[in-house]
This record gives C-alpha cells, sequence and structure tokens, in this order.
C-alpha cells in the first residue's frame, strides 16, 4: 500500500484526459452496469484497496491550489 504523496505520471494524465466520451458511450451500451454508483460492492477487494490508498495518500499537485 502506498503512503504518503502520489507521484506524478504524465502518460496517465494525459490518457486519462483523451478517453473521449465516445468510448464511454460504447462501454455503457454493451454494460448496463458500467459506470453506476456502488459498482464497487461487486469487487470488495478492490473497493477496499481504492477507498484505504484514497485516505492514505494525498495528489501533490492539490497542495499547491
Amino acid at each position: 500500500m502506498k503512503y504518503g504523496f502520489r507521484k506524478p505520471s504524465l502518460k496517465r494524465s494525459i490518457k486519462a484526459r483523451t478517453t473521449g466520451k465516445l468510448k464511454r458511450k460504447v462501454k455503457s451500451s454493451l454494460n448496463p452496469l458500467y459506470g453506476k454508483k456502488g459498482m464497487g460492492i461487486l469487487k470488495p477487494k478492490k473497493a477496499l484497496y481504492n477507498k484505504v490508498y484514497k485516505k492514505t495518500s494525498f495528489n501533490i499537485f492539490k497542495l499547491f491550489k
């Protein structure tokens, strides 16, 4: 588990910004549960990991805002 600040990744940042609306629309049309609130219950181990990770780490860029 990571503690402290998150190391920013330029590659992941660009990928997140360029994943388009069309791709999300296709996924949601194929899978009716895609992007719905509460779907973390289906994968409790991953949901627990994400919850702990968000509470124990922070984004270095948020400090400067």
